[in-house]
């Protein structure tokens, strides 16, 4: 039993094999997945939607089904995953993982529609969200998640300071506004819609200040709104840079300790190709690294002696 869970989780996880079966098996859930996001689509189209409702509803059953095995194969096999092995309840904390998550919520829609009466496009919508499960796939979206995660208190502090001045833009527009343009500033709240188009550079115009005054403030809200926009911007960025350095500086000391003996043999290869995959790097980055950590080997074995490594200078 706990080979056979091995082998599910190693048929499931795109960081644990290389093997025919396992890229297979990815390739026809990316395309499920692709059909399924092409079908919710294509049936708000009413004429398309009438015409081929029964096909529709074809795909819709089979997707859940291969999701819901899917899905309880992932929970079956999670406490095989390194990152939950050591847990006190391995397959609850997978269950409460992002990815689980994603994976539940792809499903619920349907089994939803059976058990509460409820606006059936609202469900055709939601199954719009199974299109995160490409997540699982992309190196780069989970190296967005992973930065999300991690920069979670600086994005909730920018949040917070976005928060406040909305509230602060609102209250100023709203007194400069207000007894000239009260259907549109007639209350604090309404004057929020403004405040928040100008505070994020949108400014869509079907709002704007009229009076001196407020024109004057409803200039400094937009440029306060620039480097609001920047802010977030300017966290990603640099937590997307320091997330690939420490990335980079992995593979580095796993190439090194590689190398020790001077030669790669064919099991070190494999676990460095699978540790490249891992951390989401492309092959050509991990070929700039291994020529560099090469270099810097060569350069430091220059005047030893190639028997016993004594500095002959």
């Amino acid at each position: 039993m706990g080979q056979l869970r091995k082998t599910v989780h190693e048929k499931l996880d795109p960081n644990e094999r290389s093997d025919l079966i396992g890229r297979g098996l990815d390739l026809f859930l990316i395309a499920l997945i692709a059909i399924n996001v092409a079908a919710v689509i294509l049936e708000t189209v009413d004429s398309i939607e009438t015409r081929f409702r029964t096909a529709f509803w074809v795909i819709e059953v089979v997707s859940v089904a291969v999701f819901s095995v899917e899905y309880a194969a992932r929970v079956w096999a999670s406490p095989e995953d390194p990152e939950f092995r050591d847990r006190k309840h391995p397959r609850l904390a997978y269950m409460t993982s992002p990815l689980a998550i994603i994976d539940l919520v792809a499903i619920l829609p349907f089994y939803l529609g059976f058990l509460v009466d409820m606006d059936l496009r609202f469900l055709r919508v939601l199954r719009l969200l199974r299109i995160l499960k490409l997540t699982r796939y992309s190196p780069a979206m989970s190296m967005l998640l992973d930065v999300f995660r991690e920069e979670a208190n600086a994005f909730f502090a920018g949040f917070f300071i976005l928060i406040v001045l909305l509230v602060l833009a609102a209250s100023g527009a709203y007194l400069a506004e207000h007894q000239v343009q009260p259907e549109k500033f007639g209350s604090i709240p309404e004057a929020m819609w403004w405040a928040m188009a100008t505070l994020t550079t949108v400014g869509y115009g079907d709002v704007v200040p009229i009076t001196a005054a407020g024109q004057i403030f409803g200039s400094l809200v937009g440029v306060v709104g620039i480097g609001m926009a920047a802010l977030p911007a300017g966290i990603l960025a640099s937590g997307l840079a320091d997330l690939l350095r420490r990335r980079r500086a992995a593979l580095t000391k796993q190439l090194r300790i590689a190398l020790e003996d001077g030669v790669i043999d064919a099991d070190e290869e494999q676990e460095l190709e699978a540790m490249r995959r891992e951390l989401g790097l492309s092959k050509r980055i991990a070929e700039e690294i291994r020529a560099d950590v090469q270099k810097t080997r060569s350069d430091n074995l220059v005047g030893q002696c190639p028997h016993c490594g004594r500095n002959l200078n």
